[in-house]
């Protein structure tokens, strides 16, 4: 055997010395690794089946609640939406709190509709179902007229950032309207119907709001009024204005003048006429004397 052969098995010899003792002393972690990442997918595959079974099963229970409330057996609905708030599956206990407060307002329980629209305006992680919450118990306090109740809710969603804002502004105007402050109503109004983001059903009802405010004699808000002062009030355009509507006679009866002389003007005119016609005259006798002569010399 040469040299090189017996290297070359010395060389696999070691090789295989150096994989049985690495397979010794990490084996055991690798086979543990794939057992866990095995256990892991498992797991969620099962907890993703039991959230999914248990969420179909709350959504059949809302769904019946929600025919329990359209129906007459206020108590039957409210122990069903309980039912589905206490099982806690998925997003349905939200829903089911949210109901539940407009059933109570429907139950003309305007105080305890108001509180639990409150409860979920503080409970709730979610920043469009906090405003949402907000809006709804605004919207139940505007009969009421009490105008600090509802700003107090609702006041700070009136910014560019918030997406009920025009919802936030058209309660502040009804409980405005309802309190007898017109002016600041038809302001709230106003900036509603101006807000490119309304939708079209806010400014119909925005329109027969103000339409009622203008049938009551209340005047635009201060910024469309000042809007609209500098093409009226400036000096320096209604000045030219003014000039021009005064001049305007005054070059109509330019014109006027020549048109009463013009009779003046023609009767020389015709008195010349009769002067061309009288010039013949002694042209027509001309021959005549031309003609006497003549008679001799024959």
């Amino acid at each position: 055997m040469s040299n090189e052969n017996i290297i070359r098995e010395i060389d696999e010899e070691l090789r295989s010395d150096r994989a049985r003792n690495l397979w010794r002393r990490f084996g055991p972690y690798v086979i543990g690794a794939a057992v866990a990442i095995v256990l892991i997918v498992a797991v969620k595959e099962g907890w993703d089946w039991w959230q999914n079974s248990n969420s179909a099963q709350s959504s059949d229970q809302f769904y019946a609640a929600l025919q329990l409330a359209d129906g007459t057996d206020a108590e039957a609905a409210k122990k069903a939406l309980d039912a589905v708030i206490a099982a806690n599956h998925g997003g349905y206990p939200t829903l089911a709190r949210f109901r539940e407060a407009a059933l109570l307002a429907s139950q003309g329980k305007t105080a305890e509709a108001v509180a639990a629209y409150d409860a979920l305006s503080t409970g709730q992680s979610n920043a469009h179902l906090r405003e949402l919450a907000l809006v709804l118990a605004a919207n139940l306090l505007v009969d009421g007229g009490d105008v600090a109740q509802v700003e107090q809710r609702v006041g700070g969603l009136v910014t560019p950032s918030s997406a009920m804002r025009n919802a936030a502004r058209e309660a502040i105007g009804l409980v405005k309207y309802k309190a007898g402050d017109l002016a600041g109503a038809r302001q709230s109004f106003e900036d509603a119907a101006n807000d490119p983001q309304a939708s079209q059903e806010l400014r119909s009802r925005i329109n027969i709001y103000l339409a009622q405010l203008t049938a009551e004699g209340v005047a635009a808000p201060a910024a469309e009024a000042a809007a609209e002062t500098p093409a009226v009030v400036d000096p320096a355009t209604a000045a030219p204005a003014e000039t021009s509507v005064g001049d305007a006679p005054a070059l109509d009866t330019t014109p006027a003048a020549p048109a009463m002389e013009a009779p003046a003007m023609q009767a020389p005119a015709m008195e010349a006429a009769p002067a061309m016609e009288a010039a013949p005259a002694p042209a027509t006798d001309a021959p005549a004397s031309s003609d006497a002569p003549a008679a001799p010399a024959n």
